[in-house]
């Protein structure tokens, strides 16, 4: 399969006439959003799909997409790029092909956790109307496998919060797996289009609308699918470690207060640490060990990588 020669677009023919109250912003680079937007399109009502395809070489699934996009009911575009432009852009990208005031963001891999999940955000927006809202995400609809049995483990500690947990600290449980913003917020504070490969770009943008806007946290859930393998979340974490960098130069004072910053910074004052991260590698992808110990050497691994740049 080959990438496409240039960007294309299609429409279904309900896009044309309707005027959504909600557009739901989903981009993918090789997962398979059909499922999704096919559940998305039976709860639909006053809400419209945008697909972005960010510069992915699986030809046979942009047909797939683009099947299924011409039979939804519900108003639906589906872009296709050319070229990878990442997450921030690709993101900033979908929110131009928009019409509605709201945008919902969610991930290919995503799957809502109940059949009233659309009606409770257009609930939200009507009583409320949040400038930010994470609606939280479980592992309620994620098959079992022993493969990302970390991964799991990891998600379950620390993303698949409560509201009420949190609530308690609302920048920095923000997901654009399952985020609503109102227009006006994000034309105003966009994604930082500087940020590259994977990770807290996400973050970083709630800091800076906080700065202005309270971010809510309603309990709107859906589940993820996409767990990775130890090694594949070995791989990302190594990419945010840029990331991390960035966010620490920008938000110092909030950064200071999590505690993978405070944890980095003591790491990056040890001796050896050299070893201690190769270590902690090696024990994370080891699947002789209990997922515990595991998932306890993959933050350690994590926190080693943000020593170098902290």
């Amino acid at each position: 399969m080959t990438a496409p020669a240039s960007d294309w677009t299609i429409e279904n023919a309900a896009w044309t006439r309707a005027r959504p109250r909600l557009s739901i912003l989903i981009p993918f680079l090789g997962d398979e959003p059909v499922p999704l937007i096919k559940e998305l399109a039976d709860q639909g009502q006053n809400v419209e799909i945008v697909l972005l395809d960010d510069g992915g070489r699986d030809a046979a699934l942009a047909m797939r997409v683009a099947e299924a996009v011409q039979t939804l009911g519900t108003p639906c575009r589906f872009v296709r790029l050319a070229a990878n432009v990442g997450r921030a852009r690709g993101r900033n990208r979908l929110t131009a092909e928009a019409r509605a005031d709201h945008f919902l963001f969610l991930d290919a891999d995503m799957l809502p956790d109940h059949d009233r999940f659309l009606a409770d955000w257009l609930t939200l927006i009507e009583t409320e109307d949040p400038g930010v809202a994470f609606g939280g995400f479980s592992l309620d609809r994620t098959p079992r496998d022993r493969r990302f049995a970390l991964h799991r483990a990891m998600a379950l500690r620390s993303d698949c919060l409560a509201a009420e947990q949190r609530r308690l600290c609302p920048e920095k449980h923000v997901f654009t797996s399952n985020l609503l913003v109102r227009r006006e917020v994000f034309e105003a504070v966009a994604f930082d289009e500087a940020f590259t490969g994977w990770g807290w770009e996400d973050v970083e943008w709630a800091m800076r609308v906080a700065r202005r806007w309270p971010v809510h946290h309603p309990h709107i859930p859906a589940s993820h699918l996409g767990l990775d393998t130890a090694e594949t979340l070995a791989r990302k974490y190594e990419q945010s470690a840029a990331n991390f960098a960035r966010v620490v130069e920008g938000h110092p004072d909030v950064v200071a207060g999590y505690a993978s910053f405070r944890v980095a910074r003591i790491l990056s004052r040890l001796p050896g640490r050299t070893l201690l991260r190769r270590a902690a590698r090696l024990a994370a992808l080891s699947r002789a060990l209990p997922v515990g110990l595991r998932a306890f050497s993959m933050r350690l691994y994590r926190a080693a990588l943000y020593a170098e740049v902290v």
